[in-house]
This record gives C-alpha cells, structure tokens and sequence, in this order.
C-alpha cells in the first residue's frame, strides 16, 4: 500500500462533515505530525529557489499533507477549498471558516469558561458522566489554545 493510503490502523483519516471542527483539526494534526508533515500547515514552503532540490521536496511534502486534508473534508465541504493550492491555505480556510478568528475564538473561550464555572452535578448522574462533560468542555477550550492543566 503507498504511504499515503497506509493501513486504516496506521492513516485512517477522520472525515469532517461540518460539526465537530475541534475534535477534527487535532485528529487531523496527529496524523499530519507523525507523517512529517505538520511543517508545511504551520510554515508552509518557505523555499524561494523554485530550481533547488530542497524546493522540490516541499512542494512534494505539500501535496501530501493537502492529500490528506483534501481526503478528511466531506464531499460537502470539499468546494471550500478545492481551489486552494497548498496544505497550509486548505487548512486556514477551514480554520477560519469553522473555528474563526482570534476574536471568535475568545468569544467562545469565554462562553466554555463560564460553562465550566457552572458545572454542578445533576440529579441522579453518575460521576463517570458528570467527569466526561467536565472534559468535554476542557477539550474544547484546549482545542481553542487554553492552557489548562490536568
């Protein structure tokens, strides 16, 4: 099988279908990560020398990572950044769209915060479920950039 199919249990791609962004972009971030492939959503290709061998090898880790971005988007979603040209550009404008901007992004960290300040068990709920909402709302801060500690 090619390096980039993999086996499912090596590269299985999560396909995103419009909810759940959050949990998406770190499944999607792993499997970029222990591809090599991270650098070029977070730097893009930086080589100027569109002649050089170092050039040649990015463009080539790019279409990777766009391969594996462009396979992780819904058929639904997929016009969105059909036209984009590289990994970095298909994963901003899927951040942008569904995760937003910076002032988004604090908008709903202040929402999470103040749902986790009013977390209380209800009646009859278990602590396994009552510990699992409590995470839920971790993850999803964690997923817009706060720190928070175990």
């Amino acid at each position: 099988m090619s390096e980039v199919s993999g086996s499912p249990s090596q590269s299985f791609v999560p396909v995103f279908k419009g909810e759940g962004y959050e949990h998406w972009s770190i499944r999607m971030k792993t499997i970029l990560m222990s591809k090599d492939l991270w650098d070029m959503i977070e730097v893009g290709i930086t080589e100027t020398n569109r002649n050089s061998p170092t050039y040649k090898e990015a463009k080539k880790k790019d279409a990777k990572a766009l391969v594996f971005i462009q396979q992780g988007v819904h058929d639904q979603l997929f016009s969105r950044i059909a036209s984009s040209t590289s990994a970095k550009e298909s994963w901003e404008t899927l951040k942008m769209e569904f995760q937003g901007d910076s002032q988004v992004q604090a908008v709903k960290l202040q929402g999470l915060r103040r749902d986790f300040e009013n977390l209380q068990m209800k009646d009859g709920e278990m602590v396994g479920e009552y510990f699992s909402r409590v995470m839920a709302i971790v993850g999803q801060q964690r997923a817009f950039g706060e720190e928070i500690t175990d």
